[in-house]
């Protein structure tokens, strides 16, 4: 049994072809930026939708724990009293309250992986596991991973690259393709953001590319935080220095999870930061290409 807070069918954007994203709960790292807010705890977590709330205070009747407050009329939630135990979630009819995270067996979430063969089969697709950190539920990941192979299913795993020597190689003896996230130059950075430096990352690479095991770079850009040009030098060595890497993707900031946050009752510092525009998420991409490839570049438009 995992904890499992979301699977998002036809996925495109997680790996080759259409794909079934896997989402897991728990996170090794605590990063500011973070999309997916709701992944960082490895239990199940009350959500609260304040706009949504119409004050019937059926929640506030149902709660053992006093967790919800109407005092002023103003519905607050107590988090630190909360178990997860959807009592208020079933009385709101306004569906201003959810639970993030829900026990799944690996039959059931394999239920939902076969059921969408067919895409993987003509897309070229298959099955991603991301979260959180997916490693965090090392043994459930295993069990979903081991089911997928034995029914000839593809598989990404999505980490942030921070195992342990013993994950590594389980891994690589079983994941089809890695998406590795590479997040701050340099590691002192990369730890004030995250919560752990850089370190393990590249040995994770290091270690993927003895292995042969293919890997896809993902690195989240966030402007004024991350973006500088020791960050993007340091991506271009990264990318040339190990040649498993298929290719490096740009993960622009938006800023569509700062409504998270809010509905967990965590405080968030980016919370004036907008979503980067298209433009600059390009002049991002042309940053990573080095010198030799803009001259080639140049070279070809000019014959």
């Amino acid at each position: 049994m995992g904890i499992v807070f979301d699977i998002q069918k036809f996925s495109v954007h997680d790996g080759p072809g259409i794909r079934t994203s896997v989402f897991l709960k728990g996170c090794n790292l605590s990063c500011i930026w973070c999309h997916n807010p709701e992944s960082i705890k490895s239990k199940p977590q009350l959500a609260f939708e304040s706009s949504l709330c119409i004050g019937c205070r059926e929640c506030e009747a149902r709660c053992e724990n006093q967790a919800h407050d109407f005092t002023d009329g103003a519905h607050r939630i107590d988090f630190t009293r909360c178990t997860a135990c959807g009592s208020c979630v079933k009385g709101c009819l306004a569906e201003a309250l959810k639970i993030y995270g829900k026990e799944m067996s690996v039959s059931r979430v394999m239920d939902e992986i076969i059921s969408d063969r067919i895409y993987y089969e003509r897309s070229g697709g298959g099955v991603t596991f991301t979260g959180g950190e997916p490693t965090m539920q090392f043994d459930f990941l295993m069990e979903l991973i081991g089911a997928c192979r034995g029914e000839g299913i593809h598989v990404c795993v999505e980490t942030n690259g921070i195992l342990s020597d013993e994950k590594r190689r389980r891994l690589a003896e079983t994941v089809d393709l890695f998406l590795i996230d590479y997040k701050a130059t340099p590691s002192a950075l990369h730890k004030e953001l995250t919560g752990m430096g850089s370190e393990e990352v590249l040995k994770t690479l290091a270690f993927l590319e003895k292995m042969g095991r293919p890997v896809i770079l993902r690195c989240p850009m966030i402007q004024g935080v991350n973006d500088s040009e020791n960050h993007f030098a340091e991506i271009r060595r990264i990318r040339d220095t190990y040649t498993n890497i298929r290719q490096v993707e740009i993960m622009a900031y938006h800023s569509t999870g700062r409504k998270k946050w809010e509905t967990l009752g965590i405080p968030y510092r980016l919370e004036q930061l907008e979503s980067v525009a298209p433009e600059q998420k390009k002049r991002w991409e042309e940053m990573l290409r080095d010198q030799k490839e803009k001259q080639d570049s140049l070279e070809e438009q000019t014959q």
